[in-house]
């Protein structure tokens, strides 16, 4: 998952963020609301950990901005304060969860993972083209009955792909999803990522999955399928 953590303390923003990264997320950090504010109105995360209290624009500004936008993003709130006016005030505003500091980050990655739950149907976290299986909360991938090794990248960028089944995906978009905003836009990350992913999950002559549309971004599905893109 990419997951924007909103955060003015260096200390408590460096913690976060190690804690996330360590179960296999892409990670993001602004240090004030303003900055905050415009990250999660501009590109697409999984998630948004967002301060109450933060310099520029608080947290419950952040969060209505965020909401204006048309962003569905789940947002967890962090703060000092556990009465139950200022939660509420939250929870108007448009958060989705609220956790006190100071917190353990086993619970903050619980409610994260639980938060990406709820759209997926039938509470399945195994996604799937033909033969290729990818689990979201083991990080294990599959091709057939043959487990495949994947980096964190290329772990991340597999499930985005497999989200979207069938649907043309930029180099942008990739970019904006599986990589950091600060990420080198003008590199050939994408292409040897998508070349990586390919040698591993086509290894033993397995059909190709994924398509390159000239042009266009690159897509996931059926060979079937791919053909009629």
């Amino acid at each position: 998952m990419k997951i924007l953590v909103v955060e003015d303390d260096k200390d408590t923003a460096e913690l976060v963020r190690n804690g996330l990264v360590s179960g296999n997320n892409t990670v993001e950090v602004a240090n004030d609301g303003a900055n905050g504010s415009f990250l999660g109105r501009s590109y697409e995360y999984d998630a948004i950990v967002l301060d109450y209290s933060l310099p520029k624009k608080d947290g419950l500004m952040v969060c209505k901005e965020v909401r204006d936008s048309g962003r569905s993003t789940p947002i967890i709130f962090l703060s000092v304060n556990d009465d139950q006016e200022t939660k509420m005030a939250a929870f108007e505003r448009g958060a989705d969860d609220y956790l006190t500091k100071p917190f353990f980050m086993n619970e903050l990655n619980a409610r994260i993972k639980a938060l990406n739950r709820r759209p997926i149907l039938i509470g399945s976290t195994t996604l799937s083209v033909a033969d290729l299986t990818l689990d979201t909360e083991k990080h294990i991938v599959k091709r057939g009955s043959k487990p495949i090794h994947m980096t964190n990248k290329e772990f991340s960028l597999l499930e985005y792909l497999m989200k979207n089944i069938g649907v043309i995906l930029s180099r942008a978009l990739l970019m904006e999803h599986v990589w950091t905003a600060d990420s080198n836009m003008f590199s050939n990350t994408v292409e040897a990522h998508i070349r990586n992913l390919r040698k591993k999950i086509n290894a033993g002559n397995k059909p190709n999955l994924i398509a390159n549309i000239p042009g266009r971004g690159y897509a996931i599905d059926t060979p079937e399928n791919l053909r009629k893109i």
